[in-house]
């Protein structure tokens, strides 16, 4: 995502690197060409033009300190002008009344159905509480089972009724069942168009007097650009919605919608689908998203993604290694297939800032099995590098994998890149003053 707005940012923030100062005369070209890169992206003209003007406002007037360069001050003011501009802050669910009622509305094709099945994974996930998924999609022959299908595969169960096609009874007698089953969240699915029209928006206005619900999600797929900010609009002015979340970020977008569709809507963004697993749904943060819009990484889901895989112990006592460059193949081992419990390897690697165009982003996840193979089938002696990896002990190694002497020399490099690069990464200390606090409270 934003690969070719990243790509035009960079550049410009490139050439400013080399400024001493900023002037009104490299500022105004400046915020030409992010205007024409946010523009190009598909930002909202409006949005776009409001947000070169207090761009170019606070630039005028900020004094440049000597230790910080033009590039860099400019930097920081886009990058605070962009998190003003989606929120600033994350936006927690409501979820304090039993059964709190989440209602999911939008277009056919947006990604409901899957989204109720990874918004209930979460919420088991991050707050312990027990969802009951509703099937009131009656427009979609397969709908109903997808959600069914989903709903086994997180041990959630999907409240359905057969052969009735009025979906505002459907959502009555789901709630009749969340109540009664002592469920704490109804995850409602609903139909959707090709397009918005009065029949969907009437069906949905009933559903929403039956149910009160405490959350309605609008799900905006991204890849539609300005299009998904014009139908929010739409759907907040009929069904006042709570917030949005945002689909198919991992995806080859433009991003537009996710830098528009706040201001547009006057709600927040609340979840970003990041993937196709179910695992793949995060909450929205400002920070995080100005981050990847600019290239600078993602250190703040990075963060959360270590948190919930490793313990506080063994990440500290693994960081002192990488520090003095001993930790060793087994290590190695252990680690990538920690990260790889995170997700995609390569997603993981492109969170780490300036990392996106180093060598190590082209490791094709297939040869996951090779290297754990490789690993293997070294000694014990050789694993712990006591042991020199002599050109005979590498063919002795790709034999007992099954893999080349080519592949063996390839790991051995990669190995060596990745203890240079996490001798160079930031400590535990450096990373939780950028989040704020410890990363472990």
């Amino acid at each position: 995502m934003f690969d070719e707005l990243t790509t035009k940012l960079q550049g410009l923030f490139s050439k400013l690197s080399g400024k001493g100062r900023l002037t009104e005369s490299n500022i105004a070209e400046a915020v030409d060409e992010v205007r024409l890169a946010l523009l190009e992206a598909d930002v909202n003209y409006g949005i776009t033009k409001k947000l070169m003007q207090n761009i170019k406002s606070k630039a005028l007037g900020t004094q440049v300190l000597q230790s910080v360069s033009a590039g860099q001050q400019f930097i920081k003011i886009v990058h605070d002008e962009l998190v003003a501009l989606m929120g600033s802050n994350e936006e927690s669910l409501q979820l304090e009344h039993k059964p709190a009622v989440i209602l999911l509305c939008g277009l056919q094709g947006s990604g409901k159905t899957t989204q109720c099945a990874k918004l209930a994974k979460w919420i088991k996930k991050h707050h312990s509480k027990r969802p009951l998924l509703a099937a009131c999609d009656l427009q979609r022959p397969a709908a109903i089972e997808q959600l069914e299908i989903l709903g086994k595969q997180i041990d959630v169960p999907v409240f359905t009724l057969a052969g009735e096609h009025n979906p505002v009874k459907v959502a009555q007698q789901a709630l009749a069942r969340a109540k009664h089953e002592n469920y704490d969240v109804l995850i409602v699915d609903t139909a959707g168009r090709l397009h918005i029209d009065d029949e969907l928006m009437a069906q949905l206005e009933k559903i929403k007097q039956i149910l009160t619900p405490q959350e309605i999600l609008f799900v905006a797929n991204a890849t539609t650009g300005q299009d998904a900010v014009n139908v929010a609009s739409a759907f907040n002015q009929r069904m006042a919605i709570t917030g949005t979340i945002l689909t198919m970020l991992d995806g080859n977008t433009r991003g537009g919608a996710a830098i528009s569709i706040r201001e547009v809507t006057g709600k927040p963004l609340k979840f970003e689908g990041v993937g196709e697993r179910l695992d793949d749904l995060q909450i929205f943060n400002p920070n995080s998203m100005a981050d990847r819009i600019l290239g600078m990484g993602d250190a703040i889901n990075l963060v959360k993604k270590a948190k919930e895989h490793f313990d506080e112990a063994e990440a500290k006592k693994l960081e002192e290694k990488m520090r003095k460059a001993t930790f060793t193949y087994s290590d190695y081992l252990n680690q990538m297939q920690t990260i790889k419990k995170m997700g995609p390897i390569k997603n993981i690697l492109g969170m780490l800032p300036g990392i996106s165009k180093m060598p190590m982003m082209d490791f094709d996840e297939k040869e996951f099995f090779k290297v754990e193979a490789i690993i293997l089938s070294m000694t014990p002696e050789e694993r712990a590098e006591k042991d020199e990896l002599s050109n005979p002990r590498r063919k002795r190694i790709a034999t007992g994998s099954g893999t080349t002497l080519d592949d063996v020399n390839k790991l051995v490099k990669l190995f060596k890149q990745a203890k240079q690069l996490f001798k160079n990464m930031p400590n535990m200390k450096q990373l939780e003053k950028m989040m704020g606090g410890s990363l472990w409270r």
